[in-house]
Formats: structure tokens, sequence, C-alpha cells
């Protein structure tokens, strides 16, 4: 039986003596719910449960990228012990499974890998965190960082220690932009890409899971799922989960310090990306402001003000214009407000379905 609830189980053949992996297969279907189900199809030699830190990487067609990751979570210069929950969301190819498995069986990291066949961002990121709570009951912190991030040597330090000096719920750090694309790099101030604070300190809230900390306690408080499936296509399920955590009095902290850098390769530095980019926090923004209002009053207001901050975006962009010399920083505050209204009409950019990621 599965040490998963609600997971499979399905290991075949002994790899190098040291672990259990199992087939490349395509996950079978629940009897339950004829849905498919999550798989465990890599797991480290004696796996230690009760370690109290775990580290949660969603992985999707990036199989370079994790590997650099990863030999950047193995280099953490820290002496807590720490284990890693590596979530392959490509059930077809599992690209990301070669390389989860020779870090696990090598001894370089401890932990395991699943297989979340049911493709999204949200979907990827609960089964991510799910497992991490399930496998090891005594971890209090729980990190996040993508497959296309490299940490810093330490990075992992700062967060936990932050997170125990200061007793705050959820922490926070900058994912510093590294353009494969020398001639780019103007782009780092770009919304986008810049980080939401500068200095290290208490904030009102953070805005991405793509470097954070968050306590136990936070999973109990806000419920399952944590991040909603209403924006596992679209992305921005971890700004709807942070305000509804700030909805719930919880509180944050920042680490300037602790740093993440991103791989940007050029695909995501072209106009047309950049303005999608807009769009799509605009609707986010729409969204996650949406469901704060119950009625429908409210939200005819919200549809009403949303209208209204389009003159007000031309007249930001043309300030902005005039100071700035990079023009798509100058037009992001017109691309997010009418991205707003197009999702207040039900238009929207949905980046996270498979078809539409390029790299």
């Amino acid at each position: 039986m599965s040490r998963f609830p609600g997971e499979q189980s399905r290991f075949g053949t002994m790899a190098d003596g040291n672990m259990n992996l199992i087939s490349t297969e395509s996950p079978k279907m629940s009897s339950v719910d004829a849905m498919p189900q999550r798989a465990l199809v890599a797991i480290s030699p004696a796996l230690d449960t009760s370690i109290e830190i775990v580290v949660c990487i969603p992985c999707f067609r990036r199989p370079h990228h994790l590997r650099q990751t990863l030999e950047s979570l193995a280099n953490q210069r820290t002496g807590r012990r720490f284990a890693v929950v590596m979530v392959e969301n490509d059930a077809l190819k599992s690209e990301s499974v070669p390389v989860a498995v020779q870090f696990l069986a090598s001894g370089q990291l401890p932990g395991l890998c699943m297989v979340e066949p049911r493709q999204g961002n949200c979907r990827a990121i609960n089964a991510a965190f799910e497992t991490a709570l399930a496998t090891f009951p005594m971890a209090s912190n729980f990190l996040m960082i993508d497959d296309d991030e490299i940490a810093s040597v330490d990075w992992l330090e700062r967060m936990v220690s932050a997170a125990e000096k200061t007793c705050v719920d959820i922490v926070g750090g900058p994912v510093l932009p590294n353009f494969d694309d020398e001639l780019k790099r103007g782009l780092g101030r770009h919304p986008a890409f810049a980080p939401a604070y500068d200095t290290s300190g208490p904030v009102p809230v953070i805005y991405g899971c793509g470097n954070c900390l968050i306590k136990r306690s936070v999973f109990e408080r806000v419920g399952a799922p944590a991040f909603d499936l209403r924006f596992n296509f679209l992305g921005g399920g971890d700004t709807d989960f942070f305000y509804r955590c700030l909805r719930l009095g919880l509180q944050f902290h920042w680490v300037a310090e602790a740093t993440i850098s991103e791989t940007v390769p050029p695909s995501r530095t072209n106009l047309r990306w950049l303005i999608t980019r807009g769009l799509r926090i605009g609707a986010i923004n729409y969204h996650v402001q949406r469901k704060a209002m119950p009625t429908v009053w409210l939200r005819a207001g919200l549809t009403l003000k949303l209208l209204a901050a389009l003159p007000l975006s031309l007249v930001y962009a043309v300030l902005a214009a005039v100071t700035e010399h990079e023009r798509t920083i100058a037009m992001h505050p017109m691309t997010v407000a009418i991205g707003s209204v197009l999702a207040a009409i039900g238009i929207e950019p949905q980046p996270y379905k498979a078809s539409k990621i390029t790299a």
C-alpha cells in the first residue's frame, strides 16, 4: 500500500540496487473517479521522513535547467537537513524523471519524485506541497523553487533563519533574471522581472512562489487545495494564495539577500511575450479581486473601476515613457489595465496549457 494518501505506488525493477523506480507508462485510472492519479516514480534510499525542511520543485519540460536547480540545492551552505519533492507535470515524456533519479539514487539529495498527470501550474504545485506535507509529518518549513531557477549558496539558510527569527508565517525572496541574451539586461527593471521589494523586513504580502517559505500551519489555515485550480492555466494561483493568507491575517517577511536567479530565454523577452505577460497580470489582478467580492453589486463596481483605470493607465504610460527608454516598460501599465478589462468579459491568456508552452 502506498504511503501517500490518494496516490498510487507502482514500483518496477530495482535500479543500481539502491532504489525502486516505476515504468514510464501512462498513469493508470482510478476506479473511484476515473481520473489519472499521481504516481511515485523515484525515492532516495532509506529516506528519513523526520526531516523538518522540504524544498518543493514543480517540473515541466526543462530537464537541463532542473539539473542546475538540483546542483544549486546540493551545494547549499547549511548544516540543516532538508529533502526535496519534485513533481513531473508532463506524464507522457517525463523528461525530468531521469534527472531526479540521478540525484536521488546517488545520495546528492534526499527526497522523492512524483508524476502529476493532470496538467497545469496549480495541479503541479498542489501535488508538490500535498506530497511534502503527507510524507514529512515533522516538517514545519516548506520552500519552493522553480525548475528553471538556481538558488544562491546561502538561500535555504537565510530563508529558514528569517522564518525562525521573525516567527512569521510566510517568507519571500527575490528572483533575479539571468537573460540568455545579454542585450536584454535592461529588462531587469521591467515589472515582469523586477523583485517586489528591495530591502529585507516585514512586508504586507508577497506575490510569487518562485522563492518562498511557507509554514505548515499556513496550509492548515488556508485549506485544500491550497492553489485554486481556477488559476491552473492562467497562472496567478500563487498571488491568489498569498492574498487569501493576507485576508486571514497571516504575516509576511522579505529577505533580500536570499536570492534565486531565473534563466530567461529569448522567447521570454520579445515584445509579444511581454505584452501577453502584462495582459495575464491584469487578468490575475481581476480574478483575485473578484474572489473577494461576494455580491453582484460589488463585482459590478469592480468592472466600473477597471474601465475607469484604462484612461489612467494611458497617463501612467506616457509619464513612464518620459523617464524610461525601454518602451516595453513604459507600456506595461496599459497592458495590465487592458488585461483586467478583457478578463472581465471572459477573454484571457492561458500560458500554462501544455500546447502554449515553448520554453
